[in-house]
């Protein structure tokens, strides 16, 4: 995978970053979308596939990306398919460090320390090019302006920011209402980039440890009155770990 495109966490990292202060709207959800854009940047480098509500390795082979790169990997030694939503609220500690990271070596940010409350040390990254965040904002006032499908990527970024609650930021206000409704409403064009959004939207509603079940199958009959289907066993989220007070702060 060559590195003359940005990657879709690079670009859901760069609308999320307010050019003023510094600081990245959403940081919770942010830190799930991140997680479920490299999802489908593998998807769309045909690395890894959709398998019901599941992910499923198709093809192991490095991408190039070494971000991406460790993400496959650790979905190669789940050694089967993973739920989504299991993933993507699994701990991810730091990922949005390393975007931010990444992007100040390729000169697209730049790192600009102070202090929380006179106290903590604290690192904001200020956009170096603001013209590059305004061509990925370009592409979604685009789809959303003229009704066209866009294609595979720009749908998949509308899902994630979408998902992880982005509109707000990018179309703000009552005049902002309408193109939030079909930032929201791109999310149909891209059956990956649908699943993620879906998956990360269910993590933030708690939904994570409740498998979407799919249709009984015409004509079964239940085990007796008020029998309930046997449930999916037990997975798990793994639990965020929480960070020490004096930990150094890294702007939200």
């Amino acid at each position: 995978m060559g590195r003359s495109r940005r990657t879709l966490p690079e670009e859901l990292l760069l609308l999320a970053l307010d050019p003023t202060t510094g600081t990245t709207a959403q940081p919770q959800s942010l830190d799930l979308g991140l997680a479920g854009a490299q999802l489908v940047e593998l998807a769309l480098a045909g690395r890894i596939a959709p398998d019901g509500d599941r992910i499923a390795v198709v093809a192991p082979r490095p991408t190039g990306d070494p971000t991406l790169d460790c993400a496959l990997e650790l979905l190669r030694r789940r050694g089967a398919p993973v739920r989504a939503v299991n993933w993507i609220g699994g701990p991810r500690l730091g990922l949005r460090q390393t975007y931010l990271s990444h992007l100040e070596r390729c000169g697209m940010v730049h790192a600009v320390e102070g202090q929380m409350c006179g106290v903590l040390p604290t690192t904001r990254y200020q956009a170096t090019d603001t013209a590059i965040s305004r061509e990925i904002k370009a592409r979604l006032d685009s789809a959303i302006r003229t009704g066209v499908p866009p294609d595979p990527r720009t749908a998949a970024l509308a899902a994630l920011a979408h998902a992880v609650g982005l509109g707000k930021h990018l179309y703000p206000g009552n005049e902002g209402r309408s193109s939030r409704s079909r930032l929201r409403d791109l999310i149909r064009h891209d059956p990956m980039g649908g699943l993620v959004a879906h998956a990360v939207m269910d993590v933030q509603n708690g939904a994570a440890a409740q498998p979407r079940r799919a249709p009984a199958p015409a004509g079964r009959q239940a085990a007796g009155p008020g029998a309930r289907p046997a449930p999916e066993p037990a997975r798990g989220v793994p639990v965020q770990p929480r960070h020490g007070s004096m930990a150094r702060a890294v702007a939200h």
